[in-house]
C-alpha cells in the first residue's frame, strides 16, 4: 500500500518500522539518504536503515568544529556498521574562513550555521528522492508542527520526501529503545548535554526544561538545515 494511499491521522500512527517500510517500498527507484549528526535520534534511524538499505548514503554536516568525542563516536560506528558515510564539506576549511572573517561562530553564528551547514547541504540533497531525519517534535518550539512525511523544495526547484520517523516520540522513548535495543551513543550525554552540536556553539542546557536551550549561547534555535527549505505540499 502506498504511503499517499494513507491519511495524515494513519501516517501518524505508523510506527518507525511501519512508516520506513511504507515509504522504501514504494519509492524502491528512489534514491534515498539520511542526515546524521549521530545524536541519539539519528542514531535509532540509521540502526533501522542499515538494515534495510546496507548503503544508504549517510551524510555528515563535516563543520570542523565537532567535539572530538563526535569525532570519536561516528568514526566507531561507521567501522562497526560498515557505513557509507558522506562527510559534506563547505567550500572553506576553519583555517580559511577564521583567517577572512575570524571567530564567526562567536560574532554571527548564523551565518557560519550557513556557510559551514546549510550552502553544503544544500548542495549535497540534489541527488536524492528521499531525506530520513531523527527530528522530534519535542526538540523545539520550531519543530512543534513537525510531520512524519513531508514534501520539501529545495532552492534549486527540487522537491524530496523529508520523513522523520521520530516526529511524535519523547525523549524518554528515545532513551528507552537506545536502552532496549542496546545501541550506542554519544558519551557527551552522559556529561549532560541533551542536544549535541559544534563544540563552541554548545553547553550544558540553561534551562532544564528546553534541551536546546545550551545551543549557540540561546541565541537562536536551529542552525538552519531544517529551515532553509519549505514545504511543497
Amino acid at each position: 500500500m502506498t504511503f499517499n494511499a494513507f491519511s495524515p491521522q494513519q501516517i501518524e500512527a505508523l510506527n518507525i518500522e511501519q512508516l520506513g517500510d511504507v515509504v522504501l517500498a514504494d519509492s524502491q527507484a528512489a534514491r534515498a539518504c539520511l542526515t546524521c549528526s549521530f545524536q541519539a535520534e539519528d542514531v535509532i534511524v540509521l540502526d533501522f536503515l542499515r538494515k534495510r538499505l546496507p548503503q544508504i548514503p549517510v551524510l555528515f554536516l563535516e563543520t570542523g568544529y565537532h567535539f572530538a568525542a563526535t569525532y570519536e563516536f561516528r568514526d566507531r560506528l561507521v567501522a562497526e556498521w560498515n557505513l557509507n558515510l558522506v562527510s559534506v564539506l563547505p567550500e572553506k576549511t576553519v583555517a580559511q574562513q577564521e583567517a577572512e572573517r575570524g571567530l564567526l561562530y562567536q560574532s554571527d553564528p548564523a551565518a557560519c550555521c550557513q556557510l559551514r551547514k546549510v550552502a553544503p547541504l544544500v548542495k549535497a540533497l540534489e541527488p536524492f528522492d528521499i531525506w530520513f531525519t531523527g527530528l522530534r517534535r519535542e526538540q523545539s518550539p520550531t519543530r512543534a508542527n513537525l510531520k512524519k512525511i513531508e514534501h520539501h523544495r529545495l532552492p534549486s526547484g527540487k522537491t524530496l520526501l523529508k520523513v522523520s520517523p521520530l516526529a511524535d516520540w519523547t525523549w524518554a522513548q528515545v532513551w528507552e529503545y537506545t536502552g532496549g535495543h542496546r545501541l550506542a551513543y554519544l558519551p557527551l550525554y552522559d556529561a549532560g548535554y541533551p542536544s549535541i552540536g559544534c563544540e563552541p556553539c554548545t553547553a550544558l542546557p540553561a534551562d532544564p526544561a528546553n534541551a536546546r536551550s545550551g545551543r549557540w549561547g540561546g541565541r537562536k534555535l536551529e542552525c538552519g538545515i531544517h529551515t532553509f527549505s519549505e514545504r511543497a505540499e
